[in-house]
Parts: structure tokens; sequence; C-alpha cells
């Protein structure tokens, strides 16, 4: 039998899900006999408020861990500040904390590090299924990009359709022979959905990626390894008239390592990165990168948390966001 949702009280009290949810959290912003009614509605369905949902009528401490992997990778640092933000603005507070290893995130998913919060928002570098042991926590946790577990609340960003994008834009303005700026993997080559974008823009020119043209760091999160990268890219002696990074903070090494080199960007070599952080439009030149949406993402992952807090209690849902590219001046124009 399905276990009444939100949306179950909302259809009986002829309100709003939204409404339910302040009624519930203790919010006085509906009237006496509108919140009258919808306790009415919850009884009347069986609507069971959890243990979130009775957080935010008052029974708990209203506040959301939110976890990132570090603070010097521009992604995760104003994107932290962005989620903090939008759950001040549904009258949560948060607590900022940082998850630098696998096990690290695995005990702030579960409440080892984060149990005065009523929920989890986590931006993974390691979660995966085998990492939560295929067992869903015990309160509201979302996790924000990365692949999908089936066993949270995920939203996932257009990694693919935005590497697609950038790589057709590189090839519809003349370049043909593309780097790759990569993070180390174990199989010693390219992999993920951006890397499948990057394979789905070159088929559609007849092209393959060339294994001598691409390059690995041993850390997407910093700069440097991005530097070092392109350095020996550089000495290798291949030929190439554009690099794609996998994203900003990588880019922003190479583009060092090429202006280090004689390179002229975008004259001799196009650049591009990926994430849209605030560093890519004030580089020398302004940096070419692909917005995964961030506002979008962070609207979807602060909702699904207001909702478990309200006592939603359906399975698991992906919510995926868009990606489009941001031309400047890094990668030129059509030659």
């Amino acid at each position: 039998m399905k276990r009444p949702t939100l949306d179950d009280v909302a259809a009986v009290a002829k309100v709003s899900p939204k409404t339910v949810s302040n009624v519930l959290r203790g919010r006085p912003l509906a009237s006496p006999a509108t919140q009258e009614r919808v306790w009415q509605a919850v009884a009347a369905v069986g609507y069971r408020v959890n243990r979130a949902g009775r957080a935010l009528a008052g029974g708990g401490s209203g506040r959301i861990a939110v976890i990132v992997p570090n603070l010097h990778q521009p992604y995760y640092a104003e994107n932290a500040e962005r989620l903090i933000l939008a759950l001040a603005a549904q009258g949560l507070t948060s607590t900022l904390r940082i998850a630098p290893d696998a096990a690290a995130e695995r005990e702030a998913v579960f409440g080892g590090t984060t149990a005065d919060a009523d929920g989890v928002i986590v931006c993974p570098h390691h979660v995966n299924a085998g990492l939560l042991g295929d067992r869903a926590p015990d309160r509201p946790v979302v996790q924000f990009g990365s692949l999908p577990t089936g066993l949270l609340d995920t939203v996932v960003m257009g990694e693919r359709e935005g590497f697609s994008a950038v790589t057709r834009h590189l090839l519809d303005t003349g370049r043909r022979r593309l780097a790759l700026v990569w993070n180390a993997t174990s199989s010693g080559r390219p992999d993920g959905r951006r890397f499948e974008g990057f394979e789905e823009a070159l088929a559609e020119h007849g092209l393959e990626p060339d294994p001598a043209l691409m390059v690995a760091g041993s850390d997407w999160d910093w700069r440097a390894p991005g530097f070092e990268a392109m350095t020996g890219l550089l000495a290798s002696g291949a030929r190439f008239d554009a690099v794609l990074c996998i994203n900003d903070s990588v880019a922003v090494g190479a583009l060092r390592a090429l202006r280090a080199g004689g390179v002229r960007v975008p004259d001799d070599v196009a650049l591009t990165g990926f994430d849209d952080t605030d560093e890519a439009e004030f580089t020398v030149p302004p940096l070419t990168t692909v917005s995964p949406e961030h506002e979008a993402m962070v609207d979807a992952a602060v909702r699904m948390m207001v909702e478990r807090l309200g006592g939603e209690a359906g399975p698991p849902r992906v919510h995926r966001t868009g990606a489009h590219l941001i031309p400047r001046a890094s990668s030129g124009v059509p030659r």
C-alpha cells in the first residue's frame, strides 16, 4: 500500500504542497482556518510526519549540514555559499563541513559527524552505492552532483551535453587537433560523462580522440596539476590547436603553462574549461567554459530537502539540470 505523501495531504486540504509544508513547519504564513484544514487532512489520509517533518514543526534543530570535499576548489566554495543562502531563505540554518576523503563523506551522510543536523546536502567526491553499503540514511540526504546511487535524492548536472557543446564549439571554429587535460583515472584513460560528450561531438565530425593528446593531472581540484599536465604535453612536441580542460581550475593552470611556453591563446591554441566559476571570467584572456546551471541545481537540491523535511516519503528522486556554453575570448573566433 502506498504511503500517503505531502501531495495527498495538499489535495484533501485543497491547498498547495508548499502550504502543507509551511503548516507542518509551524510557520505563521497560513490562516488559522487553513492550518486546521491541513491538520484535518493529515489525519484523514493517515499521513505520518517523520523525524524530519517533526523537526520542521518545531521538534528538531532546523539545521542542514552542507558537505563539500574542500574549499580551495571554487566550484565547491561557490555552491556551498549558494546552498547556505538558499536554505536560509527557507528558514533553515546550515553547518558547513569538509569531508576530504571517502570515509569522511560516509560519516557525514550517516550522521557520525553531522548528528546536529536534520538533513544533509552532500557535494560528493566519493559517494556511491558501495560506499553507502547499499543502505539509505534514516534522515533526508540530497546528493548535489555526481552519479545517482539509487539511495539518495540526487541533482545531476548536464555533464555530457555540456562537454559535447564545448567540443562542438571548438570544432565549429575550425579546430581539429583537440587535446584533453583530464583527471587521473585508474585506467589511465579519460572517462565519465564529460568524456562521453567529447567523443560524441568528435564522432559527429568524423573524428576520434587522439591518445597522444590526452594528459592527466593528479587532482582536478587544484590549478597546479593543470599546469604540470600542460607543461608535459608541450614538452612532448605533440601538435594541437585546442585544449579542453576537465574544469576551470585545471584550465587556469593550463593557461599559465601555455603562456609560459610562449603559446598564444587563442591565436595558436584555443582553451576551454567547465563549471563557470567566478575566476573564469577574470583570466587573461577570459576563459570559455560551460555553465552547469548552478542556480537550477541549488533550487532543486533545496526543494527536495524541504519536501523531505516536510514529510515526503517516496523513493529516491533524480533531478537533471541542463548545461550551456559560455563562449569567451580564450576560444577565439571562426578561422
